[in-house]
Formats: structure tokens, sequence, C-alpha cells
């Protein structure tokens, strides 16, 4: 009796993790990446904006950061700038209205292909000419034709090049083309 017990404890304890990894294996490929990141130089004391390019493998889908339904998982980028650097109003694109065969009869709002995400970069403080780096991740669902898969993050890594305000020229005061000495 007590070795049945032991085997059927130990089955029991097993079976999540062989589910586990087998669904770590049958997970599908990445679904999106960060294609590329542009920013302009942030000046010391102004505000640049960045652009976070991200790209869908074919055949997948995600829900736009305002999907039709609550139920629906939204994309969204967090990001964590370091010290004296803020990184704010955070854009995203519209999604397209599509229709799926798991919901013919209904609208989803999601992205398909490339989409780009804007936000705004400061300089807070007394912030030092210099690459800043800022950490993130973008959360999302992925989905195909016929099934949706566990939501997902993939790590937002960018640089923000900071640079001292340019110093103002001397400027000679004016002069009237009139005044002969």
């Amino acid at each position: 009796m007590r070795m049945q017990h032991w085997i059927f404890t130990t089955i029991a304890l097993s079976l999540p993790l062989a589910v586990a990894a087998q669904s770590e294996f049958s997970s599908p490929k990445p679904s999106v990446e960060i294609v590329k990141v542009e920013s302009a130089p942030l000046i010391k004391g102004k505000s640049a904006n960045v652009t976070l390019n991200f790209r869908v493998a074919s055949g997948y889908h995600i829900n736009s950061n305002k999907p039709n339904s609550e139920l629906l998982i939204p994309t969204v980028l967090k990001l964590s700038p370091p010290t004296d650097l803020s990184i704010g109003n955070i854009q995203y694109p519209g999604g397209e209205q599509l229709s799926f065969a798991f919901a013919p009869d209904e609208k989803l709002s999601v992205y398909t292909g490339d989409f780009s995400v804007q936000a705004t970069a400061r300089s807070i403080g007394a912030i030092h000419a210099g690459n800043y780096r800022v950490h993130g991740e973008l959360k999302f669902q992925a989905c195909d034709n016929s099934a949706c898969y566990p939501p997902k993050s993939i790590p937002v890594n960018f640089d923000v090049q900071v640079e001292n305000a340019p110093k103002p020229g001397h400027k000679n005061p004016a002069q009237s083309p009139n005044v002969h000495n």
C-alpha cells in the first residue's frame, strides 16, 4: 500500500513537469522581434523622440494596445530608463481590424507585419553627456489563424545618446551702417 502511494505521488508530481517540458518544445518560434530603434541625440534639458520598430512574424498577429474586448491581452511596452532620464508619452499605432477563422463574425484590433511604437525621452536633473542604456520589455499575446498562445515578453534594450547643449555663439552688438568715425 505504501509503495502504491509513493508511485502515485511521484507520478502526480512529475506530470506537470512533463507537460511543461512538452509545451516548451512545442511552442512556436518567436513571433515578435525588435527590428530597430531610432532616436535623435538628446540635448540636455530637452526632449527627443524615440521610435521602436517591431516585426510580427508571418502567419501571426498580436492584439493591439487597445483590443476590442477586455478579455483580450493588450500589447504593452514597459521601459525602465536610468536615473536622470525619463521615457514617457508612449504612443501605440492603431490596430488593423481583422476577422479570423476562430471568430469569423468579430473584428479584432491586431498588429501584423511591421509596426512602430513612439516614445519621448527627456533628460532630468544633472545628467552628464554620454550613452544611457534603457531596458524594458514588450508584452504581447501572439495568435495564428487557429490558436492563441500564452502571453510572452521580449526584451527591449536600447541606448539614448545625451549631448551637451550647444554653447551660444558670441554676437556683436548691432551696428548702424550709417555710423562713421
